[in-house]
């Protein structure tokens, strides 16, 4: 029989008051804060780590993509900034327009970008519209916008418990290094990636897991004398690295890319299964099993594999890549078909690579003045492992983000904001929401309406 404790309740002093609190500084959360307070609304943004960036900079995922729909660009605002402001600072490299084409000399010349579409059976696989970045470039221009919107931020903030009254959400207490703090508002955003403050205000939800990944970085690398042995010699660099995931226990088809930075490449392994993403013990196990596995190849990948001879470990990502724990059961659950035939819904509010996200898909069910964005949304399993990449759910992030502000604006319930408001502001904003079905879009016929 397990033991429970029984503590006092919990006395916070309110630390701060804002019209929209964002509930993680991921790239979700970051794009829901500087979304929101450009629509008007007063913005406390909440982050457990020292560092904004979420699993695109202490999780080091570094290759935005998911971001086309054949050659048109579906996901478009914050993120287009991001990349923009990285690529100013030489931090973000993305093939041209001219070059996303088929071709072995395309592929050669951007593959180990991960500049590729990789939901294409072609050979080789087309270039397309996809950025490599340095994961901090993408701190250094979080801070940035952050500062720039007059958000308030708050780090070192990990949430703790909702704050919920008459069913609508309040607030939320934070534990920190002074004790627990509560900060108050009039719409809270759960960008938290495993919906920590939906699943404890009550919001209905499913559960299941997938791959986790702790990313690792290699300095010290030749790329253009690995990428030349492999070019000249594809037998002998497919068994090699063929052996090399088999070590690693799991990898993507390239398990190393290049990066911005001159003689670093990040390698988004080792794959793991088995770990659950919201259980402490389950990480540390991932983390230990993954380090082994690291520290395992390192001596075979510079003894075997040309341009890495002096390869040595720069860093290990400070964030386990969890990829789905905990996803909200909303007023309308995304199905894998409806990712698959690329259902359009007429309150879709983001997009993804030929996906619609509907705004019902980030209302939680049973409780008030609450949003959702991120990979946690409202989606099957199934689906989520479909339209869970950085970008798409920037746009989400963005959606939440104006659609909480118009709330406080109109004196409404989330609920009751208009779609057609955020999909109007999301286009003032830059981004496409999805309101325009593309060519290939399944759309659904209206029901007739009988006299």
């Amino acid at each position: 029989m397990s033991q429970t404790v029984s503590l006092d309740a919990v006395e916070a002093p309110v630390v701060q008051r804002s019209d929209v609190i964002v509930v993680g500084g991921g790239p979700a959360g970051v794009s829901a804060a500087v979304a929101a307070a450009r629509t008007g609304a007063s913005v406390t943004l909440l982050e457990r780590y020292a560092a904004l960036g979420g699993l695109a900079s202490g999780g080091m995922v570094l290759v935005l993509d998911d971001m086309i729909n054949g050659n048109e660009i579906t996901v478009t605002g914050i993120v287009d900034e991001y990349v923009e402001r990285m690529a100013k600072l030489g931090l973000a490299v993305y093939p041209p327009a001219e070059e996303r084409y088929s071709s072995p000399e395309m592929w050669a010349k951007w593959g180990r970008w991960g500049a590729f579409d990789f939901h294409s059976h072609t050979n080789p696989k087309p270039i397309c519209y996809a950025v490599a970045f340095d994961p901090d470039g993408w701190k250094r221009v979080s801070n940035d916008l952050v500062r720039e919107s007059g958000i308030n931020l708050r780090l070192h903030s990990w949430f703790s418990r909702p704050v919920v009254q008459d069913g609508a959400v309040k607030g939320v207490v934070c534990e920190t290094k002074s004790g627990p703090q509560a900060v108050m508002g009039d719409v809270v955003i759960d960008t938290t990636g495993d919906i920590d403050v939906a699943s404890r205000a009550g919001a209905p939800y499913a559960q299941d897991s997938y791959l986790v990944t702790l990313v690792f970085r290699l300095g010290g690398v030749d790329t253009a004398a690995a990428e030349r042995f492999e070019q000249e010699n594809p037998r002998e660099a497919r068994a090699i690295n063929r052996k090399i995931k088999r070590m690693l226990g799991g990898a993507w088809e390239l398990w190393w890319l290049k990066t911005p930075v001159p003689g670093v490449v990040w390698c988004n392994c080792p794959h793991m299964t088995g770990f659950d993403g919201t259980d402490p013990v389950s990480l540390t196990e991932a983390e230990f099993e993954a380090r082994a596995r690291i520290g395992a190849v390192l001596d075979h990948i510079k003894a075997e594999l040309p341009g890495f001879g002096n390869a040595y470990l720069l860093d290990v990502a400070e964030q386990m890549g969890v990829r789905q724990t905990r996803l909200l059961q909303g007023e309308y659950v995304v199905t894998k078909d409806d990712v698959t035939s690329r259902r359009h819904f007429a309150d879709s509010v983001a997009r993804g690579r030929d996906y619609y996200t509907p705004y019902r898909a980030l209302l939680p069910r049973g409780v008030d003045q609450l949003l959702v964005a991120g990979r946690h949304y409202s989606a099957t399993p199934e689906a989520q492992r479909m339209s869970r990449e950085i970008p798409p759910c920037m746009a989400m992030g963005q959606a939440a983000g104006i659609a909480a502000a118009t709330a406080v604006e109109q004196g409404v319930l989330v609920r009751d904001v208009d779609p057609a408001v955020v999909q109007h502001r999301m286009r003032e904003q830059g981004a496409d929401p999805g309101d325009v079905p593309s060519e290939n879009a399944t759309v659904d016929q209206p029901e007739e309406v009988v006299a």
